[in-house]
């Protein structure tokens, strides 16, 4: 049984025939679409089963989408997913190497919160380091009745530390260093002090490789202090 054209819908005959994009087309039915320009075997151009010239041949273009409510949703899901999946492999990655890393708000306010957490580990490490300072100092005494009397003179002025701090900064082998202050700053906590560029910082002790503990000769003020932000002199 003959087929059917594709175009014409009539049966096509074995001379006339066209066997092309899965139909059976007659020979002066294989034309354009738009121009209906008759093609052959060489020039024509399927799109969708139907035959086209070079010339008018569909092309893909890009097409806008609107910014609806609904596609906003989709890519604020999406940027927070990406953001998701940033954090992980950056906290993965974390002393691996270094990387540049976006200033964010949010990353900010994570590196504030682990700088408070550091200082508060910090200042608990000195007091117990302070405190286990001045024990060793109270049996190599001489005298055990002097010593009995002068530690009761202690613990009544134990709410003035400075005596003590400097008693127990004695025999460090980096007391009595002199620094000047090359910033100003100003005291985060009880136990910090604060100076003014130019000021002569006295009885230094380091404590570690950030911070000191000296006293500011104009005021008499002392305590702990940043390292970097003084020089020796």
């Amino acid at each position: 049984m003959n087929p059917l054209c594709g175009r014409c819908n009539l049966v096509v005959y074995p001379t006339e025939k066209v066997n092309c994009l899965d139909k059976y087309w007659h020979k002066g039915c294989f034309s354009c679409e738009v121009c209906k320009m008759t093609l052959n075997m060489k020039n024509y151009k399927g799109f969708e089963k139907r035959p086209y010239c070079n010339a008018h041949y569909p092309k893909t273009n890009f097409t806008c989408v609107a910014d609806t409510p609904e596609n906003l949703r989709l890519k604020q899901q999406s940027k927070m997913q990406s953001q998701v999946l940033y954090r992980e492999d950056f906290e993965k990655n974390k002393g691996k190497g270094f990387s540049v890393v976006a200033d964010t708000p949010e990353l900010q306010r994570i590196k504030k919160t682990q700088d408070q957490i550091s200082n508060i580990k910090y200042h608990e490490e000195f007091e117990k380091r302070k405190m286990g300072g001045e024990a060793p100092h109270q049996p190599s005494s001489p005298s055990p009745a002097y010593q009995s009397s002068a530690g009761s003179q202690n613990y009544n002025y134990e709410p003035a530390p400075e005596p003590v701090r400097q008693a127990a900064g004695g025999p460090p082998p980096s007391a009595g260093k002199r620094y000047r202050a090359v910033y100003d700053y100003s005291a985060a906590d009880e136990d910090e002090v604060s100076f003014m560029d130019g000021d002569v910082i006295v009885d230094v002790q380091q404590i570690d490789e950030g911070w000191m503990y000296g006293r500011v000769e104009r005021t008499g003020q002392q305590g702990m202090l940043p390292a970097n932000y003084v020089e020796a002199i």
